[in-house]
């Protein structure tokens, strides 16, 4: 059967989307392929579509939950029902139901922290595994936005099951990264198929305020004037909540806070009436976002500064998946740097913590596993900490100490990924800051070509925010529409408390938004 054929039996479409076909095409000719395609532009049919062709199944590791959740739906909602998502929410009994059917799945989606059992691993080595993918392979890379240490290990597990043809899919890598992945995942000659990050239809705006109450001002004008649907990112739960609320009160009443701390069955209700634009904004954390198709998303503003920008770039990517012309907006002030130095620093162990681990004896990993728990650390520390330890030779070194060179070397690397990340912060606020053009910018930290454009680029190329307002906001100002001075005193007042408090449990897992982390 043709492609194109196959193309609209099976998806619907008339036509691929711009470089769907020449990804699709290599892995037919079973390559491994290093895919990196914009937000929105279809990554999951690069690997859906051959899935019809090869004989095998089609293995996707994805680190979010409720990514896999979202493809397995659509899927079964075009009529495939052999898809199913296997991760380590799943209760006893639906586990047991869907590991004794495995062979009947054609897509099977994994998380990387489940392919780590060895029960999974034997159950699929009686399969064969067509095509194994890759989605975030930005996630291997130490250099990547959204390192886990749970990914190094996939380039073993595909040894495992054979060795079949490997797709990588990202939508933010630099060079460095693109370069860190295929060697993580062992595709070092992989055929690399590299698109721009740029989305022309976005427009760019930043905003500089001087202090945070006319920030806060100011996101609360915008989200109550741009024509909608829309999301308003913050940086903690409570922010997110306070936001939602403010605007509630002030008769917007078709919002939502959206956090990874909600139960799963709110986050999912939450969604739902989002995509069927029963809500028109969402204040919310990272955790929302991945894997909702909404293609009609006009605007995404940032209240708090992402901590880089390729975060910010594929956050921004799911406004104008459509196509039509959507508007991006940060806003910034003094002192908004230190929520991300914040998390920077809460990622990984520090010096005392590393130190205390060194000087027990080697036992059993899980015994281990037991006493990371009982120490302050998050989720992403504690796994950092164990995959170091593991990958010095610990657990084999029984009733031994650590050596200290193996100690200084861990403490050496947990040294230069912080140092990374700042690094990566500044280029986040120099690229905020700076009098330039915000694409053109964007653009060469890709080492891409990027250029301004005549009309809609950015801010320093004199946008209109104004095109971007409901048309009854043209035409009355944002004094008559309504007042936020008392409520924004009483937030402002309590922000200090609040926000620093959250800090100490967020701060713990800077990862814990993501949904494949229990939160």
């Amino acid at each position: 059967m043709e492609l194109q054929t196959l193309l609209y039996e099976r998806f619907g479409y008339r036509e691929f989307r711009a470089g769907q076909l020449e990804v699709i095409e290599d892995i037919l000719c079973k390559r491994d392929v290093l895919a990196m395609m914009p937000t929105g532009t279809g990554k999951s049919l690069c690997y859906q579509l051959p899935g019809y062709v090869f004989s095998g199944a089609v293995l996707i590791v994805s680190p979010l939950l409720s990514l896999m959740e979202d493809q397995v739906e659509q899927l079964k909602r075009s009529g495939e029902k052999r898809a199913v998502a296997l991760n380590s929410f799943m209760d006893f009994q639906e586990k047991r139901r869907v590991m004794r059917n495995l062979y009947y799945y054609k897509f099977i989606y994994v998380s990387p922290e489940i392919l780590q059992n060895e029960y999974m691993i034997r159950e699929l080595k009686k399969l064969s595994i067509s095509l194994f993918v890759v989605d975030e392979a930005h996630c291997i890379s130490q250099w990547g936005h959204e390192f886990r240490t749970s990914y190094l290990k996939l380039s073993s597990i595909r040894s495992q099951l054979g060795q079949p043809p490997c797709l990588a899919l990202t939508a933010t890598a630099t060079p460095e990264v693109r370069r860190d992945i295929c060697d993580k995942l062992g595709i070092p000659s992989c055929i690399e198929h590299v698109y721009s990050v740029d989305r022309p239809n976005i427009a760019l705006a930043t905003e500089q305020h001087p202090v945070h109450m006319d920030k806060l001002n100011r996101a609360l004008e915008l989200a109550s004037t741009l024509e909608g649907p829309g999301l308003l990112y913050a940086s903690t739960r409570s922010w997110a909540e306070q936001l939602a609320e403010m605007l509630r009160a002030h008769g917007k009443s078709r919002v939502a806070a959206y956090h990874g701390g909600l139960e799963n069955e709110d986050r999912l209700l939450i969604q739902k009436q989002f995509l069927n634009d029963e809500l028109d904004l969402i204040c919310c954390t990272n955790a929302f976002g991945m894997g909702i198709n909404k293609p009609n998303i006009r605007y995404v503003i940032h209240f708090h500064m992402p901590a880089n920008i390729e975060s910010y770039v594929q956050e921004i990517g799911r406004a104008g998946r459509d196509g039509k012309p959507s508007l991006a907006v940060l806003l910034y002030s003094c002192g908004d740097t230190e929520l991300p130095e914040m998390f920077i620093d809460h990622e990984y162990p520090n010096e005392t913590q590393v130190l205390h681990c060194a000087s027990w004896p080697a036992g059993d990993p899980l015994q281990f596993l037991e006493m990371l728990e009982r120490m302050e650390m998050g989720e992403s520390a504690r796994r950092f900490m164990f995959y170091q330890f593991e990958e010095e030779g610990y657990f084999s070194r029984t009733r031994q100490l650590l050596p200290e060179t193996a100690r200084d070397r861990i403490l050496s690397k947990i040294q230069h990924r912080k140092a990374h990340k700042r690094k990566k912060l500044n280029e986040m606020v120099e690229w905020t800051k700076g009098d330039f053009c915000k694409r053109k910018k964007i653009g060469d930290i890709f080492s891409e070509t990027s250029q301004s454009m005549k009309r809609n680029c950015c801010s320093f190329c004199h946008l209109d925010l104004g095109l971007f307002y409901r048309k009854e906001e043209k035409e009355r100002s944002f004094e008559e529409h309504m007042s936020w001075q008392k409520e924004l005193r009483y937030i402002f007042n309590q922000e200090s408390d609040g926000v620093h408090e959250e800090v100490g449990s967020i701060c713990a897992d800077p990862a814990n938004e993501r949904q494949g982390a229990a939160t």
